[in-house]
């Protein structure tokens, strides 16, 4: 099947713009080789403070400068379900390492933050933030130069997205991703949600709430609705950085633990030691991040991701934005129907073909580049498949040609939708993308007038005071990245889903994130410029029309020209928003932080070839005060 214009389209765009950060990249990372083990670089004392608590075995195999050596880096804790299940792993891990002539040292933790736990909570505020701080650690971790290859141990939110960054900046490693699996099925879904709502209304108390959301969040392993974690499982797959379908293996059974030690052997295969030399630089490439966005949107993946593979692809030298995604959205079918664009969860989804149906039906329909390279070699075909036990071997055998349950699981030719349901909204408030595809049709488009607040605590007090019951807009800003860290506002959710479900026409708009369960109320989100930053969001009033088309990809206040332009920015008072809670630490996070579009980074592309990295590192800093109606792109890096 030949690729899909609009895929080669998009992919030649980005590979032409990224051409000179990539070349540096590239460059930089073949100077960070050795020949030999990497830990040849380090003087006597160096070696042997390296392995000075290994056992004997270990130890010798260090010395010797010849097997490789593989690091563990984990955001393990127990706190967060999804990552408890790593409590075992390196264990397993290093028996693995063992068995094949190498060794595995746990190089370092990393942070691990429940956006579940925080959600709505003056913590969520260090989440984004959280993500360029895993990166840190990370790199800190790697930074002992004793390692050869890496397995990364991380499933949820900012986890992933910033261990692959952390990665990245050492992209002559090879690099394996480690999941852990999904937490068994619990309370269904549409329960789930109808006793939330019940709760915002007064309906039920909290007794019965947290009876539900314990049902629902009940045991070690991923959260199961289709938010940022699973979203990012997909992810791994589809750039060939998981071994095929171990994605959603419920954690603690034979099957988890074969797969553990099955990345870890393949680990030491693609080391300079091994067979086969895969460092990570090489798998992210311009292809596999365009591979990213197409299976992002054909399973209704998370809207977080409009930042965060914006964010990895820049820490390998790649330049996307928004326009790409909604590109492609336009001609991605949507394939999956999974929480909350759909009442099943990841476990029906993996019953019914999971990641290896999803990634061979975009291959045959030309909508995935299979000339990549993955940690299996050459060729994205070889994702297609799912894995077994036989005996105590893992054994991969293809996807299944038919979905096993069309209502959660689809092929190209059947799909939910034609589009990928993504969109990029433009107009005289900025730029931003919604998420319709659990949006129904009838609240897509949204005209009402505008009611103002500086913090999702505002709105919740003025619903708890019966005073948002008729059509509004609700503008919920100075929630950016400079503001405050660009929580989530998935609190609102409940709220404003009840009263969508009374027959209310309502809509958010926000410079903030909504979250990775984005549901369905219609949610324009990542209004860039943000407020703090000049955006004309700052501009609307109460009462001003809004009209938010998710169709036609508008975003507009309906106020004339003359006024608008005369009007300036209501201030906000953000200094709650800046201690407490640790939040006093990440001001320079604040202070250095680009924009929504360019993924919310605290760090910036590598100086392209061509210029000095003074001028590039001028470049990267957004320019975010001049802005036309027309087209707010704020994006130094195009």
């Amino acid at each position: 099947m030949p690729l899909h214009p609009a895929l080669n389209t998009v992919t030649a765009r980005v590979i032409k713009r990224s051409r000179p950060y990539r070349a540096t990249y590239l460059a930089r990372l073949e100077a960070a080789r050795l020949q030999g083990v990497q830990r040849g670089a380090l003087s006597c004392t160096n070696l042997a403070h390296g392995f000075a608590s290994f056992p004997p075995d270990d130890k010798l195999k260090l010395k010797q400068l010849h097997a490789p050596s593989v690091a563990i880096v984990s955001a393990y804790n127990d706190m967060l379900s999804a990552h408890q299940p790593f409590e075992r792993f390196p264990h397993i891990i290093k028996e693995a390492a063992r068995g094949v002539g190498a060794v595995a040292q746990f190089a370092g933790g990393t942070p691990a933050m429940c956006d579940g736990v925080t959600q709505g909570q003056p913590g969520m505020e260090l989440s984004l933030f959280s993500r360029d701080t895993i990166a840190m650690a990370t790199a800190v971790a790697l930074s002992h130069n004793m390692f050869d290859a890496a397995l990364y141990l991380g499933i949820c939110d900012k986890i992933v997205p910033g261990l692959l960054i952390g990665a990245l900046h050492f992209g002559h490693l090879p690099a394996v991703f480690v999941p852990g699996g999904p937490m068994t099925t619990g309370l269904a879904n549409a329960e789930k949600s109808k006793i939330r709502q019940l709760y915002a209304q007064g309906k039920v108390g909290r007794d019965e709430l947290l009876e539900s959301e314990s049902r629902s969040y009940h045991s070690p392993g991923t959260c199961t609705f289709y938010g940022t974690a699973n979203s990012n499982q997909m992810l791994m797959e589809v750039m060939g950085l998981h071994l095929p379908g171990a994605a959603f293996i419920t954690p603690n059974t034979p099957l988890r633990d074969a797969l553990t030690a099955a990345a870890t052997r393949r680990a030491v295969e693609i080391s300079a030691q091994g067979k086969s030399y895969t460092p990570v630089g090489h798998v992210v490439d311009e292809k596999a991040i365009v591979n990213a966005i197409v299976a992002l949107l054909a399973t209704g993946g998370s809207t977080n991701h409009t930042l965060h593979l914006v964010a990895i692809a820049k820490a390998a030298g790649i330049v996307i934005d928004w326009n790409d995604f909604d590109e492609l959205s336009a001609v991605v079918p949507l394939l999956a129907r999974i929480y909350p664009n759909g009442d099943a969860d990841v476990n029906y989804f993996h019953a019914a073909g999971s990641t290896g149906f999803v990634i061979r039906e975009l291959l045959d329909a030309g909508l995935l580049h299979e000339d990549v390279t993955t940690i299996l070699g050459k060729g994205l075909r070889a994702h297609c498949t799912q894995p077994f036990l036989q005996g105590d071997a893992v054994v991969w055998q293809p996807a299944p040609q038919e979905s096993g349950d069309r209502s959660v699981l689809r092929p190209v030719s059947e799909p939910f939708s034609p589009d990928g349901g993504l969109r990029l909204l433009t107009g005289n408030l900025g730029r931003s993308v919604i998420k319709v595809s659990a949006v129904k049709q009838q609240h897509r488009v949204v005209e009402a007038p505008a009611i103002v607040f500086h913090s999702q605590e505002d709105l919740m007090l003025a619903f708890k005071e019966g005073k948002l019951d008729r059509d509004f807009v609700a503008v919920v800003r100075y929630q950016g990245p400079r503001a405050n860290g660009m929580p989530e506002l998935h609190a609102l959710t409940p709220a404003l889903g009840s009263l969508q479900d009374a027959g209310r026409r309502v809509a958010l708009v926000t410079d903030g994130r909504m979250s990775g369960a984005s549901g369905k109320v219609p949610a324009a989100i990542h209004v860039s410029p943000e407020v703090l930053a000049g955006g004309p969001l700052g501009k609307v009033r109460d009462g001003d029309m809004i009209r938010l088309d998710a169709e036609a990809g508008t975003l507009q206040a309906l106020v004339a020209d003359a006024e608008w332009n005369a009007r300036g920015t209501e201030a906000a008072d953000l200094s709650a928003n800046h201690v407490g809670m640790g939040r006093e630490l990440f001001a320079m996070f604040r202070a250095s932080v680009s924009a929504a579009e360019e993924g919310a980074a605290t760090f910036v592309l590598p100086p392209p070839l061509h210029m000095p990295e003074e001028q590039n590192n001028q470049l990267a800093v957004p320019q975010e005060q001049n802005f036309s109606d027309e087209d707010v792109l704020i994006s130094a890096n195009k």
